[in-house]
């Protein structure tokens, strides 16, 4: 069963944006990231929620879109993600950023695939400007932004075609394909 989700747990870029999520599904999903591990239990990440379409669209502004897709600005309207977690680290607890949001992200988008969401993580983006915008108090600091939705594309994994080849794709009918690379490849003995 966790493999299922995991297959299912793909970078999607294109969502059913009136698909709307609600607030206390949200709530459940940053639950689960709540009752995961964290380093020294110092439980210091924090998170804002978006759902509602005005503050959806001041953090669709700040979030830049599939690096490898250089002529793709992004989905259009309405094929936007219909909400967004942002991550932030408690600096007053600790400003220590080895593993916890790696682990609740995973734990969050696990829990949206369970429900037939999908969703993306955003390291790359303007967390100033998030900060400013979204009034964010300085003691926290902007670690990502997760979109979520229903999927509105196909993503399928396939073997590298060259060892070092690894950025992803769309075809003709855009579909998204991402390059694996094979266990036996990754597993030194």
């Amino acid at each position: 069963m966790i493999r299922d989700l995991i297959l299912k747990n793909r970078s999607y870029r294109r969502f059913y944006q009136d698909e709307k999520i609600e607030r206390k599904t949200i709530e459940e999903l940053i639950d689960l990231a709540r009752l995961s591990s964290s380093g020294g239990n110092l439980q210091s990440l924090k998170y804002i929620i978006s759902c509602d379409d005005d503050k959806n669209k001041i953090v669709f502004s700040h979030l830049k879109w599939a690096a490898y897709f250089k002529d793709w600005e992004g989905p259009e309207e309405g094929e936007r993600p219909s909400a967004y977690i942002i991550m932030l680290r408690d600096n007053k607890i600790s400003n220590n950023q080895l593993w916890d949001h790696g682990i609740a992200c995973q734990s969050i988008l696990l829990g949206a695939a369970e429900r037939g969401l999908g969703g993306c993580m955003f390291g790359s983006a303007d967390k100033q400007g998030l900060r400013k915008d979204l009034r964010i108090p300085e003691e926290y600091e902007v670690l990502l932004v997760i979109a979520l939705g229903k999927p509105r594309e196909k993503v399928v994994l396939e073997e590298l075609r060259e060892p070092n080849d690894v950025k992803y794709w769309r075809d003709e009918n855009q579909v998204h394909h991402v390059p694996k690379r094979k266990l036996k490849d990754i597993i030194l003995d």
